[in-house]
C-alpha cells in the first residue's frame, strides 16, 4: 500500500525548500485595488453628511423652533445651548444611529456641517432637567410641528398621509397600533425590574401610526408592568390622539388596534366613549381563546368562510366565523363583535389539548366595525403584526437601550427617540416618497445608503456647498431630498 505523507511532513518539506531558495514566497500576492496611502489631515471632508438632511428637516418643519420656545421657559438654561436645540441635535444623532449620549460627538466634531452642538456632559444635564420638568412641553412642540409637517406633506406629495393597507385594500382614515415591548437592562437602573420573560429591564408601551410609521406616543414603564394594564393603554392612546392635528383627530376615521392585552373592559369602554367627543374611533383588539373551546366546538360548519391572505386572495388553510351571539359580553361596548379564525397549524406551533385534538389553531379578535366581510376584518386585524417591525426599527433607533441609571434621564431619552423616529418617517414620506427603495427602507439601510455618506464642504458664490460623490448610487436621491427640505412651504407667522 502506498504511504500517504501527513500534513506536517508536507509543511516540513515546503519549509526546507523555502530555506534552500532563499526565502522565496510560495504564493504570489495579488490585489484588485490600487494601493492607497491614508492620512488624517484632510480639510473640508465630512462624514455622516446625510444626517444634515434630518437637521434641516427639523428646522423646516418648525420642530426645532417650537422645541426651543416650549423648553426655554420650562427648563432653566445652564448652558449657552438652548434646551430645545440640544434635544433636536440628540434626536438627529439617534436617528443617525447613536446608541449612547456620548455619540453626540459625531455631530459636535463637525461644526462646519452641523453648526455648534452641545457636548455630551451638557446633553446629560439637559436630559436630566427635561425628564423632571419639560416633557409636557416636548409633547406640545411635537404636536404643533406634526400639524405643520402634515400640511407640508399634503402640498409636497398631494396627500396628507399615505393609506394603511390590509389584504390588498386601502384602509380608510388613520390606524393606530398599540403594543408594549421588553427593553433589557444590563446593569442596575432606576425602576428597572424583572420582566415576565425572565429578563431584567423596562417594559415601555408605544403607539405607532401605521400609515406613516410615526411614533405618536411612548411611555416608559418598569419591567414588571403588566401588559394588559388598562390605565396605561388609555394614557398612551390619549397621548397618541393628542399628537394628531385637530382636523384629523375629529374629522378622520380612526382605527385603534392592539393584541389581547388591550381587550380589557376599561380600555374598550374608553375607546367607545371617545365617540362622544367627536372622535370617530373604532377598535380591533385580540381576544383570549383559552375559555372558548366549547364555543368553537359548537360553531356550525356552514358558519365558516374562507380567510384571505395579505393580497386579499382566499386561502384553503384558514377560515373565519362570527361568534358574537354565542358569548355573554356584559360590560363591553354594545356594538362590539367577536370574530374567530381557525387555521391548520404550521410546524412547531404551540397548541393546547383542544387544538391538538381538533386539528385547528384558533385565534380571535373583537371589533366595533359593524360592516365589511369577516375575512377582510380578520386580515385588517392581523395587519397589527406590523407593529413588531415598527418596534424592531425603533430599537435600532435608540429604543434598544437606555443610557442612564437615572429614570428621568431615560424618560427624556425616550422622548428624543420619538422625535428621531418621526424625523425618519417624515423624511421617507415627504422627501423620499417617490423613491420606493428608500421610502420603505429600514433605518439601518437608510443610514448605509444616505445618512452616513461622506461629502466635501466648499465655499463659493457666497454659499456653502456640500458635494457628494457623483458615483455614489444614491447621491441624486439624497441631493433631491435636500432640495425638497429647503423648499418646504412655511406656515404664516
Amino acid at each position: 500500500m502506498t504511504e500517504v505523507p501527513c500534513l506536517c511532513g508536507i509543511l516540513s518539506l515546503l519549509k526546507d525548500q523555502d530555506h534552500r531558495t532563499g526565502g522565496t514566497s510560495l504564493v504570489q500576492a495579488t490585489t484588485r485595488r490600487s494601493r492607497v496611502t491614508v492620512t488624517a489631515d484632510g480639510a473640508g471632508v465630512v462624514s455622516h453628511a446625510g444626517a444634515r438632511l434630518l437637521a434641516d428637516l427639523a428646522e423646516a418643519s418648525t420642530l426645532t423652533g417650537r422645541l426651543a420656545e416650549a423648553l426655554d421657559g420650562a427648563v432653566a438654561p445652564q448652558t449657552a445651548h438652548r434646551p430645545g436645540a440640544v434635544l433636536t441635535d440628540l434626536a438627529v444623532a439617534i436617528a443617525d444611529g447613536a446608541e449612547c449620549i456620548s455619540d453626540i460627538a459625531t455631530l459636535a466634531d463637525q461644526p462646519g456641517l452641523f453648526g455648534p452642538v452641545a457636548s455630551d456632559s451638557t446633553v446629560w444635564r439637559v436630559l436630566e432637567r427635561l425628564g423632571r420638568e419639560g416633557l409636557a412641553g416636548v409633547e406640545r412642540a411635537r404636536a404643533a410641528a406634526r400639524a405643520t409637517v402634515w400640511a407640508q406633506r399634503a402640498e409636497t406629495t398631494g396627500r396628507v398621509f399615505p393609506p394603511a393597507r390590509a389584504a390588498g385594500r386601502e384602509l380608510p382614515g388613520l390606524v393606530i397600533d398599540i403594543d408594549a415591548t421588553i427593553v433589557v437592562a444590563h446593569s442596575e437602573k432606576e425602576n428597572a425590574a424583572p420582566t415576565f420573560k425572565g429578563s431584567f429591564g423596562f417594559h415601555p408601551m408605544l403607539a405607532v401610526l401605521d400609515n406613516t410609521g410615526e411614533l405618536l406616543a411612548a411611555a416608559l414603564r418598569p419591567g414588571n408592568a403588566n401588559a394588559n394594564t388598562a390605565a396605561d393603554h388609555i394614557a398612551v392612546l390619549d397621548a397618541a390622539l393628542a399628537q394628531l392635528p385637530d382636523a384629523h383627530r375629529h374629522g378622520t376615521p380612526l382605527l385603534v388596534r392592539a393584541d389581547t392585552a388591550g381587550a380589557t373592559r376599561a380600555f374598550l369602554a374608553h375607546c367607545h366613549r371617545l365617540r362622544e367627543t367627536a372622535v370617530d374611533v373604532e377598535f380591533s383588539v385580540g381576544w383570549r381563546t383559552d375559555r372558548l373551546h366549547e364555543v368553537f366546538a359548537a360553531i356550525p360548519a356552514r358558519a365558516w368562510t374562507a380567510a384571505v391572505d395579505t393580497d386579499g386572495d382566499p386561502v384553503d388553510s384558514a377560515q373565519v366565523a362570527e361568534i358574537t351571539g354565542m358569548l355573554a359580553l356584559t360590560g363591553y361596548p354594545p356594538a362590539m363583535r367577536v370574530i374567530v379564525r381557525r387555521e391548520r397549524p404550521h410546524p412547531g406551533a404551540q397548541l393546547d389539548l383542544f387544538e391538538q385534538r381538533d386539528g385547528w389553531r384558533y385565534t380571535a379578535f373583537a371589533t366595533t366595525t359593524t360592516g365589511g366581510q369577516l375575512a377582510h376584518l380578520d386580515a385588517r386585524h392581523r395587519a397589527h403584526a406590523r407593529i413588531e417591525d415598527r418596534i424592531r426599527c425603533a430599537k435600532d433607533t435608540g429604543l434598544g437601550r437606555f443610557p442612564s441609571r437615572d429614570y428621568a434621564v431615560n424618560r427624556a431619552w425616550l422622548a428624543a427617540v420619538t422625535i428621531a423616529v418621526d424625523l425618519l418617517a417624515w423624511t421617507q414620506t415627504m422627501l423620499l416618497h417617490d423613491t420606493p427603495t428608500l421610502a420603505k427602507a429600514e433605518p439601518k439601510t437608510l443610514r448605509y445608503r444616505l445618512l452616513h455618506v461622506a461629502g466635501r464642504l466648499t465655499r463659493g458664490q457666497r454659499r456653502t456647498w456640500l458635494r457628494l460623490d457623483r458615483y455614489w448610487r444614491w447621491a441624486i436621491a439624497l441631493a433631491r431630498a435636500f432640495a425638497r427640505a429647503a423648499t418646504l412651504p412655511q406656515p404664516m407667522t
